[in-house]
């Protein structure tokens, strides 16, 4: 059967949506503020289709301008469905980040995606290295997330930088055992972020480089290991495998995008970018990767590091404490003083290389209109979520192998028509 013709989840016909139940209130909030107090029969943290239901945040109903002014100046981010905005607490003078949700989208309630999206938040909040929440607003049509302010913004903008303000391989290391770290505690409590990009690694400071933030769980779902989750979302060039050929998504799926991670702050290239989404997905599906170009000043444990990720078989990669665990991160680590050299012939045996990638034009940089590329947030007939996610009917028909390998361009930056973006 394919992935279009899953059947929907059963549900009943005019049957609205259960709201979350409060409990006692959170730390989120230490004024006393007017909000909902809905409860829900049931016990324990409520799940639909890998979604949380219930949240202990107050969903403050009072006027958001009244206790924060929105900053002058460019969005921090904006997608389909949200807009994020620097604004400032007028009693503190404290900095936040206010992620605008439409509550309706595409003519669907998609209120308890906003619910199941705040709940993840609220789980990670004692982990260091995942956004905090502070209080949450709901108006008649959306929902207002006050977040951490991360004033170094997307690490994609360094990923996609000149060779002198890109990262060193020093920082990367520091950088990606914080999201490992991070990954590695969402892990842990059954949580899969399935959308983790430059994008959506955010940094408290740009210079000096400060910590990571993960951000955006618009897409997380919660695994429990009785139950399969088969989906396709999440963003073209990080997608896994298994997400093409619609087998169980897992902790590995967000692995896969890790070794995706690493190569793009690593190199600034993105590994499998295609001209379009059918090639994207079919170097993905057909393992065209190569280790040899744009690795000259990058060390073999590092390439051993991507490599332990871009596996195919999801139960091959590594897992998150694994990678903790590898040399290339490990605290002793010794200096690099080990260069890549240019090999193909060894990757022979287990990865196709497709011969025509050295080639391309991206060895010289050259900015063409194909290589505009606006990044598309996907998501396909995915029977667990009901009717409110996008859905895409693309295929891929040709089997053909063909690649273009070049840089980021700048239109991703301010273009992401991405769901969410923070």
């Amino acid at each position: 059967m394919s992935p279009e013709e899953k059947p929907p989840p059963p549900s009943i016909p005019g049957t609205p949506p259960t709201p979350p139940s409060r409990s006692r209130g959170s730390r989120a909030s230490s004024h006393h503020h007017q909000h909902h107090q809905h409860h829900q029969p049931g016990r324990g943290r409520g799940r639909r289709g890998g979604l949380l239901t219930e949240i202990r945040t107050p969903l403050l109903t009072e006027p958001f301008p009244e206790r924060y002014r929105l900053s002058p100046g460019r969005e921090l981010g904006r997608g389909k469905f949200a807009v994020v905005k620097k604004c400032v607490n007028k009693e503190t003078e404290k900095e936040f980040a206010a992620k605008f949700m439409r509550k309706r989208r595409k003519g669907q309630d998609c209120r308890l995606e906003i619910i199941h999206e705040i709940a993840v938040l609220e789980l990670a909040q004692c982990n260091d290295w995942v956004i905090s929440l502070h209080e949450v607003y709901e108006t008649p049509t959306e929902m207002i997330l006050v977040l951490e302010y991360a004033a170094g913004g997307e690490i994609f903008d360094q990923c996609v930088a000149e060779r002198e303000e890109a990262f060193k391989e020093k920082e990367v290391k520091r950088l990606m055992r914080q999201i490992l770290e991070g990954v590695s505690f969402l892990h842990r409590n059954n949580v899969v972020h399935l959308d983790l990009k430059p994008q959506n690694i955010l940094l408290t400071d740009e210079s000096p480089l400060g910590e990571i933030r993960i951000v955006d769980f618009g897409l997380s779902r919660v695994m429990m290991n009785s139950e399969e989750l088969r989906e396709i979302m999440g963003t073209p060039e990080y997608v896994a495998p298994e997400i093409l050929s619609y087998d169980p998504i897992s902790t590995a799926t967000d692995m896969w995008s890790i070794g995706v991670l690493a190569y793009v702050m690593l190199t600034g290239i993105s590994p499998f970018l295609g001209n379009n989404k059918q090639e994207t997905f079919l170097n993905i599906s057909q393992m065209n990767i190569n280790y040899s170009e744009d690795f000259d000043l990058v060390s073999e444990s590092a390439v051993d590091f991507i490599k332990s990720l871009l596996v195919k078989k999801p139960e091959e990669r590594a897992t998150a404490e694994e990678c903790l665990q590898h040399s290339w991160l490990a605290q002793t680590d010794v200096p690099n003083t080990v260069f890549w050299t240019k090999n193909t012939e060894k990757e022979a045996d287990d990865i196709i290389i497709n011969e025509d990638a050295a080639s391309e034009n991206s060895a010289n940089g050259e900015k063409t209109e194909e290589s505009i590329i606006t990044e598309e947030l996907i998501v396909v007939a995915s029977y667990t979520l009901g009717q409110c996610r996008q859905s895409e009917n693309d295929k891929i028909v040709e089997p053909k192998t063909v690649s273009k390998r070049f840089k980021f361009e700048d239109p991703l930056l301010q273009e992401i028509p991405g769901e969410f973006i923070y």
